[in-house]
């Protein structure tokens, strides 16, 4: 174990954009449209391809896509949506902001992801959607909520700010749903610094979708940029949620390594994998044989000693780690306004008590995973 001590500084992420990044960067400064333009609609294009779907939306952020969705669906007060308390705030924020009420379910104790039985059994008349979050980047059984979801006549909004890349029983994010959302902020499998996107397959929600995402207006500054000036009209309410060209660019050269960052990222898990398994104090994850996990984070659930002494007893020895995430229902908010409490959902507050995400990018060196295995045992031990 006396590697671990002397061992160099272990960063939790490190992005890989460089000089195609850059050159890309470069064309659209030198052309006239900063904002949301012709390289918007070519990454659109590209991205709707790399899922499979028909028709994608670049945005600001997936929060915003999410948002977008439900109100295209025509969510609001007095509306519920069944979600996960197992994620970031964002899933449950934007369907606040949609003017509704999430609903929180419990998880499947051995993956994090929205337990299908638990939704139907929480399903009133007031409930329009399901939001399943695709944690880490394992896919939600989709299926089993899309058989739930059509014995009650509900939506379903993906939440795959994780799963660019994911699939399970062959289904992609986006193919049983009635849309799903993508993040590219700092630290997601492709990125932008901020920014993110949407699939929809119906072309008519496609088109009320567009024009929501900028204010409702029929015409960009870009369409009156080759047309010429023409009036244009605002038709419905919309929000400011469009990515601009220079965004745009920067995620185009990813999709051409998405495929060959996941098959690093799947060395390192598998690494991750032999190295913990030896360990006492340690659970994992788990992931269904027919799942292809998209990678995101690499977390692990503490069972021995408590999250936050191990947390920062890796710090102190230069492994940078994160929590993804505490139970979003016991945040101040969610208890004070929406009345959740402790024991609400037992298995997601567990994961939330215990999980703990390790350093996990796609050109991290194996022997770093060798050094963060090796100052987790010490810490542990």
């Amino acid at each position: 174990m006396t590697a671990a001590k002397h061992s160099p500084k272990v960063p939790f992420f490190r992005h890989d954009l460089g000089e195609a990044e850059v050159e890309a960067f470069r064309k659209v400064l030198a052309g006239p449209i900063l904002t949301t333009g012709a390289v918007t609609a070519e990454f659109e294009q590209k991205f709707a391809a790399a899922l499979g779907a028909k028709h994608a939306l670049a945005v600001t952020s997936c929060t915003g896509a999410l948002h977008m969705c439900l109100l295209g669906l025509g969510i609001g007060p007095g509306d519920e949506v069944i979600t996960t308390p197992m994620t970031f705030i964002a899933t449950a924020t934007a369907i606040i902001s949609a003017g509704a009420t999430p609903v929180f379910v419990d998880v499947e104790r051995h993956t994090g992801n929205l337990d299908a039985a638990a939704v139907e059994a929480a399903i009133t008349p007031r409930t329009k959607a399901i939001l399943p979050v695709h944690l880490y980047g394992l896919m939600c059984d989709m299926r089993a909520l899309r058989a739930v979801a059509d014995r009650h006549g509900l939506a379903i909004v993906e939440d795959a700010a994780h799963c660019i890349e994911g699939v399970r029983d062959g289904v992609r994010p986006g193919q049983l749903s009635n849309a799903a959302c993508f993040s590219f902020y700092a630290t997601k499998n492709m990125t932008c610094g901020e920014g993110g996107a949407l699939v929809v397959n119906d072309g008519a929600f496609y088109e009320q979708l567009r024009l929501i995402r900028l204010h409702g207006m029929t015409k960009t500054a870009y369409d009156r940029s080759k047309e010429g000036y023409t009036h244009w009209d605002m038709v419905t309410m919309g929000w400011k949620y469009n990515m601009s060209n220079v965004d745009a660019s920067i995620l185009i050269p990813q999709l051409d390594r998405l495929q060959a960052n996941l098959a690093k990222r799947h060395t390192l898990a598998a690494r991750y994998a032999e190295r913990l398994g030896k360990i006492s104090g340690i659970e994992l994850p788990r992931t269904p044989n027919d799942a292809v996990h998209a990678r995101h984070v690499y977390p692990i659930w503490l069972t021995s000693k408590p999250r936050d002494e191990v947390l920062q007893a890796l710090m102190a020895r230069g492994i940078e780690v994160v929590v993804n995430y505490r139970a979003v229902h016991l945040l101040s908010y969610f208890t004070e306004n929406l009345g959740c409490k402790a024991g609400d959902h037992p298995a997601a507050e567990r994961l939330g008590d215990t999980t703990l995400s390790l350093p996990f990018y796609p050109n991290m060196p194996l022997e770093y995973v060798d050094i963060v295995a090796e100052t987790l045992e010490e810490v542990l031990d």
